[in-house]
């Protein structure tokens, strides 16, 4: 592109952004400027993408970091068509598709969610690795780029160091980042907090480096090509930008590198918004406008693009006629429909904890669903991954033939990968943890449940029942925070999450049936680490039951004199208890096994009358907080929880102390029943 042409869109994007945060007086116009240059540079000239298919599998992808920015990236793909003035305009208002911080929307060019720093870099990363697998499975000829863009923020946050290790472990050549290295940061300057070589700290972790100056669009050339010719290792590209690039005071002297400049509109900033725009060239009484010349220069970068595009897609169109089974794979593989299982097939041992039954299953799939990829926090031997580990290799550098990632312990990092490979589709991402330290991921796990993301959570040790561990790794808590995402809607009005916890081992085949067959939303397995009694009649038919989210699992009458109702672990103990009701109070008793509140709240009212009868008192058992159940068993019920931290103790021990025992079921129902 003409070298003032360039220039010009640069100051067009700064333009653009800097009008959107004026008229919704709101947001941060400051970095956006600044980082204009490069986002101009790398969408027009390196960004390979179908002007007419945004969705096209083979694209490059480019993840925003700073969502802050978010003007920075409206206004660079307005240039490539995918946004009006009008639509700009009105950022950050009621039904706009420019939302204060990106919400992804492929057809409009916006790969991710993003606002929580250190995430969408992270998911860039993901992304890289699912592209690395899938060229280790079809070929080069799908192979396409990452592209990253992340501010000081980003840097600064903990999950950054788990990226960069991994990437720079993994050497993903596929994976370019720049760094927007202004100095500035929302209330203050780097200076104040910080000291660290940022490049040094890279490329001890692996990478190859490069400072620029990122507002000079010869050097983001240089680095962008040396970046593309890089094959051993992740590139980082530090562009030392100008925060507020281009604005001035009323007096026409300069307003750039101003911390206010980052959170508040030009004018409330202290700058002269009418002046910035006429610094830059637009018109202040109207700068929504794409220049002209930069228009007529983006109609060429799309026309170029197409013809790449289309060239890449030829290339696969031969492929796919030498290659009809791989390519029937590959198609079900981008499909994101649900693989075809032999769950009825799985032998479990009974009385098995869950977690080695979700091992057994994982094994099953890692022989009958070839796109999975299962990841674990160092903890592949605890919570059980092992399963699909032992049948498959994990990930090294320059070998992406197996299907697991060894992701050391980096919990919230971990999820944020899976959330890039999700978003980057063609695969089935799974991670596994202990479940208390679903604390540390859960910042991921309400992104994949806003941007309705697939990923397959393995959490287990789902309770006191850890036992000898002690407080600090014994879950009480954590079951009802997470069954929150059931009750929290997302933008589709579905439940944001499905949660299940498994009462057996039949109830985990049909667990992992669910979590598969969910396509639309993450899916969290919460297991035991312990053995659990298998359940009265129990088989993979009778617990495929569970799939309406609660079922009867003994039933004396319709109309019992007491419904017994609880999920996991708690259910066998549940089943204890309805014997000695039985036999030394004479008591009809029905069991029921929740595994998914939030499913079973979906089902019809007659179901859930059938499984929950309106004028029979309910008694709950929950290993964590009473308010996990308190909703199903209502105020004429019952739940028997904790309301405290564990101990360290056998876990045999607490259940006696903290009356999680068929004795104390007893006791408690007739209580509640006098």
């Amino acid at each position: 592109m003409d070298k003032n042409i360039s220039k010009k869109a640069a100051d067009n994007i700064r333009v653009l952004s800097a009008a959107m945060v004026e008229k919704a007086n709101s947001g941060h116009p400051g970095g956006a400027m600044g980082g204009a240059d490069f986002i101009h540079v790398l969408f027009s000239e390196y960004l390979n993408y179908d002007p007419s298919d945004r969705k096209w599998f083979n694209r490059d992808r480019f993840f925003l970091d700073p969502g802050h920015m978010s003007p920075m990236l409206y206004a660079a793909l307005a240039m490539t068509g995918t946004y009006s003035m009008e639509e700009l305009s009105n950022f950050r208002q009621w039904g706009s598709p420019t939302p204060g911080h990106p919400e992804v929307d492929v057809e409009r060019g916006v790969e991710n969610t993003s606002g929580p720093l250190g995430q969408g870099h992270t998911m860039a990363l993901g992304a890289a690795i699912a592209e690395r697998f899938l060229t280790a499975r079809f070929g080069e000829w799908m192979s396409h780029k990452t592209y990253a863009f992340i501010s000081d923020g980003g840097v600064q946050e903990e999950i950054s160091q788990g990226t960069g290790r991994i990437a720079g472990y993994l050497g993903l050549s596929n994976l370019v980042m720049f760094y927007d290295s202004n100095d500035i940061q929302l209330s203050t300057t780097t200076n104040d907090v910080t000291i660290e070589d940022t490049a040094a700290k890279y490329q001890a972790w692996g990478w190859a480096t490069m400072t620029i100056d990122g507002n000079d669009h010869d050097q983001i050339r240089k680095a962008l090509n040396a970046a593309n010719a890089e094959t051993e290792k992740p590139f980082l590209i530090i562009g030392k930008t100008i925060m507020g690039k281009g604005a001035v005071k009323e007096d026409g002297s300069s307003f750039e590198k101003m911390v206010s400049t980052h959170g508040q509109p030009l004018s409330a900033a202290g700058a002269s918004f009418a002046d910035s725009m006429k610094n830059l060239g637009a018109d202040p009484e109207n700068p929504f406008q794409i220049f002209p010349e930069v228009a007529d220069a983006y109609t060429k970068v799309n026309e170029e693009k197409a013809k790449k595009a289309a060239a890449k897609k030829a290339e696969q169109a031969e492929w796919e006629k030498a290659n009809p089974e791989l390519a029937a794979k590959l198609a079900q593989f981008i499909s994101g429909d649900a693989p075809a299982v032999d769950y009825a097939g799985i032998v479990q041992k009974a009385n098995s904890a869950t977690r080695a039954a979700s091992a057994t299953v994982l094994a099953a799939f890692a022989d009958q669903v070839e796109n999975m990829i299962v990841m674990s926090a160092d903890l592949a031997n605890s919570d059980k991954t092992d399963g699909f580990l032992k049948k498959t290799t994990i990930f090294k550098k320059g070998d992406f033939s197996g299907s697991f990632l060894q992701v050391g312990v980096a919990e919230l990092t971990m999820g944020a990968i899976a959330n890039g490979m999700a978003l980057h589709g063609g695969v089935i991402p799974v991670c596994g943890t202990f479940f208390v330290f679903s604390d540390y991921m859960k910042p991921a796990a309400r992104m994949a449940a806003l941007m309705q993301l697939p990923v397959k959570y393995v959490w287990t040790h789902d309770a006191f029942r850890v036992g000898e561990d002690g407080p600090t790794h014994q879950p009480i808590e954590q079951e009802a925070q997470i069954r929150l995402m059931e009750k929290l809607q997302n933008h589709h009005g579905q439940n944001s999450m499905l949660v299940v916890r498994p009462a057996d081992a039949d109830e985990t085949t049909v667990a992992w049936k669910m979590a598969m067959e969910n396509t639309n939303t993450p899916t969290a397995l919460i297991l035991s680490r312990q053995n659990i009694t298998q359940l009265p009649n129990g088989s993979y038919q009778t617990a495929l039951q569970a799939e309406k989210g609660a079922y009867i699992v003994e039933k004396d009458a319709d109309q019992p004199d007491i419904v017994l109702l609880a999920s996991g672990s708690e259910v066998s103990t549940l089943v204890e208890g309805a014997k000695l009701l039985r036999a030394q109070k004479g008591l009809k008793v029905n069991v029921v096994s929740v595994i998914s509140e939030g499913l079973f709240r979906n089902q019809d009212a007659t179901y859930q009358e059938a499984v929950l009868p309106v004028n029979v008192k309910r008694f709950g058992m929950t290993a964590g907080l009473a308010v996990t159940l308190e909703g199903l068993v209502g105020a004429n019920g019952k739940v028997w929880g904790l309301n405290h931290f564990g101990y360290s103790a056998p876990y045999t021990v607490l259940d006696k102390e903290f009356g999680f025992t068929g004795e104390n079921v007893l006791k408690q129902v007739t209580e509640l029943l006098s």
